[in-house]
Formats: C-alpha cells, sequence, structure tokens
C-alpha cells in the first residue's frame, strides 16, 4: 500500500510513518520541512497547507491519505479547520478516496452530551487545539465530499512509550481502563491507526482508541 502522511515530521506523524515503514507499506512524507525525514526509502514532498496548490502533487499515486495536522507549532489553530475543509474538497479532485485523520481526544463525551474539553480538570493549555480538533470533526461530518474520511481519537492521555500492538477502539465517548484513566502509548496509537488503513472497517465516522 502506498501512504501519504501529511505532517509526517511532527511527533505523532513521524510515528505513525515509522509504523509504515515495518510493515513494509511505501510512503509519501509530506511537510513544511523535508529536511528533517532521514529515514530511508521515503519518498517525501514539500508542502505548506496555508499556502495555495500542490496538494495533488504531493500525493498521486497514494492509495490513502494520512494527516497529522496540529497548529501548536505556528501558534494557529485555525489551520486545523481550514487543512480540513482543504482535504475534503482537494484529495477527490487528486484521485485520492480515503483519508485517515488524526484527532483529538477533547470531542469524546465524558457523560452523554459532556464533551472532556468542557469539563473543569482539562488542561488549559491544550484547550484551543482539542476546541480546534472538535471544529474539525463538525466538519467532517457536515460534509457532502465523496472522500471516505475516518476520524481517529486519542485516549485522553497520548504518551511516548512502548509498542505493545494492543488497544481498543470506541466511538464517542471517551474510553477508560480499570482505573478510570484514559490512556495509550504513541506507538499503539499509530498501530491502531494503521490496522485502519489496512482494514477499511470504518467509514465516514469517528473512532476512539485506548487502553
Amino acid at each position: 500500500m502506498k501512504i501519504a502522511i501529511l505532517g509526517a515530521t511532527g511527533w505523532i506523524g513521524s510515528t505513525i510513518m515509522n509504523e509504515a515503514l515495518n510493515r513494509q507499506h511505501q510512503v509519501i512524507a509530506i511537510s513544511r520541512d523535508t529536511g528533517k525525514i532521514e529515514q530511508d526509502g521515503v519518498q517525501s514532498h514539500t508542502l505548506d497547507l496555508l499556502a495555495q496548490g500542490g496538494m495533488n502533487e504531493a500525493v498521486t499515486g497514494a492509495d490513502v491519505v494520512i494527516a497529522a495536522v496540529g497548529g501548536r507549532a505556528q501558534g494557529n489553530h485555525e489551520m486545523v479547520s481550514h487543512t480540513a475543509k482543504r482535504l475534503l474538497a482537494e484529495l477527490p479532485q487528486a484521485g485520492i478516496k480515503r483519508l485517515i485523520w488524526v484527532g483529538g481526544a477533547g470531542s469524546l463525551e465524558v457523560a452523554p452530551g459532556v464533551k472532556l474539553v468542557t469539563v473543569p480538570e482539562f488542561p488549559a493549555e491544550y484547550k484551543d487545539e482539542a476546541l480546534a480538533q472538535g471544529q474539525a470533526l463538525d466538519i467532517f461530518r457536515q460534509s457532502d465530499s465523496p472522500l471516505d474520511w475516518l476520524f481517529v481519537s486519542p485516549a485522553a492521555e497520548i504518551f511516548p512509550g512502548e509498542r505493545s500492538g494492543k488497544y481498543r477502539l470506541g466511538g464517542d465517548q471517551l474510553l477508560t481502563d480499570s482505573e478510570g484513566k484514559s490512556k495509550v502509548s504513541v506507538q499503539d496509537y499509530a498501530v491502531a491507526l494503521l490496522d485502519q488503513a489496512e482494514k477499511a472497517e470504518h467509514h465516514k465516522t469517528r473512532i476512539a482508541v485506548a487502553y
């Protein structure tokens, strides 16, 4: 499978890229700064998501696009919803049928109608990022684009850890373990995401990943 990864030089994006390479997939690594890409056998492509054009060339030949996009590095959280709209419009024009979006946990429900981002304990430093991802999810859900998208929310706590290959999948509710904690390593989140890329079990919906 040929997989194009937007944001391939970021923390989550690079982890997903390594998982894809370990599975012997072909990878197109797309980033504003491809000089950071050190992995062998990777086709790299420079693309600024805030600039006009370039999408068609970047994703040419891909079977699926994975987007790991965040606005924290540039201090511009509006780019998240902007990118969601852009991908919904431009990927079908480029012949791409599937998109897997690295989403956030803030829009997951901790109780019926109560989103995680609204609880008092939610860290203030991540709130803008969480709200931006929630807006992106709304954009996907309201779109009539033919693009077959999948929004993958991690657990409330995603951390650098180990690859166990184990995880659980859920829907719109926050997944917690027997101790009431919601967590997953970034490595196992990447495992879950690549499993979905390969199996294509879910379509035009949001799923959650946690232990």
